[in-house]
């Protein structure tokens, strides 16, 4: 938040006051409020009584000192936490703080976060979309673990003894930021990650090959939903119709099957209605088949000299075949997520044998994500409108684990914490909106056009 602009008396000039600092902390701090991170802390039995550990600095320590480290080891936070907070605690006892209770707390904590990014929904949906609530884009990835994790987290297709988590981000366009994290096995199937319900309506999910599943499309659909995904490679629906009509010698591709026709296209872009068929969940111990209607559409990519087609319920007079594929194409905005969380937030570098020190980490690597969001849409809702889009995401993350140790002593000065005696003014607030700005003012953007 910047201070008003303030005339002087005498020259009758003006002038405007730096950013207050303390509103740059005031945001952090609303984020992850004091008084209900210790409600958190005791209802999963993470603390009883509050002595050497305080969870409100730990759990800031976690997500803006060891989210961001080179090193991923107890050592090293056990002596990042007593650096700053001035107190002393023994490897032992500091060790035996990482349990069952603090990956609850961690959990719940990035539950709390989760919940109010989504509340103050920074982002916007540009005017083709204006209609819909939000666009939500689902994806996992897979942390490779220590093998002795193998019957805890069983790895997929591997030949010897191995094992891996899988992360699972339900992202909102809107929240700019994460709305669902599921951590499970590697061998969980991404499709029985997505639990479709009411929360789907007049929202459109973006879903990959691995959500594809005929009967989830039905449910997104019967619940006010819609979908965008790719078409399988060797997908082969029959077509009912076209919604396009193609002047000269067109090819009448009424009951005919997409691979039987495909070859002997020659259009630019291609936007057909199919007929989709599939089993219905067990009922009474029966089960149904059911059919569908939506549309395929295609378009043509010139370098790959094919048709990269796909699948949606979206009605042809709100979005048309090219704009469906653009749309599609910021899925890509969950693939810079991943790359955040690994490349500067350490999500894959889990250096253990127990398992409650790996979901730690992975909720640690989680709330550094969100701490680092909530900043991100303080800095852009104060930037001059004709700079907002210049924030790429990535370009921001390094920018925010260049300087989170300096942030971090700001926190907890300004929590009220001795260590860092540092006053939280050394901060320097702006270094966050000059040095994350994309210098390249004309560069075209993913979301351009889509949402900011």
């Amino acid at each position: 938040m910047t201070k008003k602009t303030s005339r002087s008396k005498k020259g009758g000039g003006s002038r405007t006051r730096a950013a207050d600092p303390r509103a740059d902390l005031q945001a952090l701090a609303d984020l992850l409020p004091e008084d209900r991170v210790r409600e958190i802390a005791r209802e999963t039995g993470f603390i009883k009584r509050e002595r050497t550990i305080d969870p409100v600095a730990m759990l800031w320590v976690l997500a803006l000192g060891f989210g961001v480290s080179l090193q991923r080891d107890l050592e090293t936070l056990r002596r990042e936490y007593q650096r700053r907070t001035s107190t002393t605690i023994s490897y032992p006892g500091w060790s035996y703080r990482f349990t069952p209770e603090l990956v609850a707390f961690l959990r719940e904590s990035a539950m709390l976060a989760i919940e109010r990014l989504a509340a103050e929904a920074h982002g916007k949906l540009g005017d083709r979309l204006k209609q819909f609530k939000d666009v939500m884009i689902q994806d996992s990835t897979v942390i490779r673990l220590h093998q002795k994790l193998a019957k805890v987290f069983p790895a997929t297709r591997a030949r010897g003894v191995a094992a891996g988590a899988k992360v699972s981000l339900l992202i909102s366009a809107v929240a700019n930021g994460p709305k669902k994290v599921i951590i499970s096995g590697e061998r969980t199937a991404d499709v029985k990650m997505l639990r479709v319900g009411p929360w789907v309506k007049d929202r459109i999910l973006l879903v990959d090959l691995g959500y594809y599943k005929y009967q989830l499309f039905a449910r997104i659909a019967e619940n006010g939903g819609y979908f965008v995904t790719r078409l399988k490679e060797n997908g082969n629906p029959r077509i009912v119709g076209s919604h396009t009509t193609h002047r000269g010698r067109a090819i009448d591709v009424e009951g005919k099957r997409w691979q039987d026709i495909v070859r002997l296209l020659r259009r630019k872009t291609v936007d057909l209605e199919i007929e989709i068929a599939f089993r219905r969940r067990k009922y009474n111990g029966r089960v149904s088949g059911d059919t569908r209607r939506v549309r395929l559409v295609a378009v043509w990519n010139e370098v790959e000299r094919t048709y990269h087609a796909y699948l949606t319920n979206l009605p042809v007079e709100v979005l048309d075949a090219q704009e469906v594929a653009d749309l599609y194409a910021c899925r890509w905005a969950v693939e810079l997520t991943f790359k955040e969380l690994k490349s500067r937030y350490r999500l894959d570098q889990v250096p253990t044998a127990k398992r409650q020190v790996v979901e730690a980490l992975i909720w640690t690597a989680i709330l550094t994500l969100l701490v680092s969001r909530r900043y991100y849409n303080f800095i852009v809702s104060r930037a001059p409108k004709k700079n907002r889009g210049r924030y790429p995401r990535l370009r921001w993350a390094k920018v925010f684990a260049q300087h989170a140790s300096d942030l971090l002593a700001a926190m907890l000065r300004y929590l009220g914490f001795v260590g860092d005696r540092r006053d939280f003014f050394e901060l320097k607030a702006g270094v966050y909106s000059s040095q994350a700005l994309d210098p390249h003012v004309k560069r075209e953007r993913l979301l351009d056009g889509w949402w900011a």
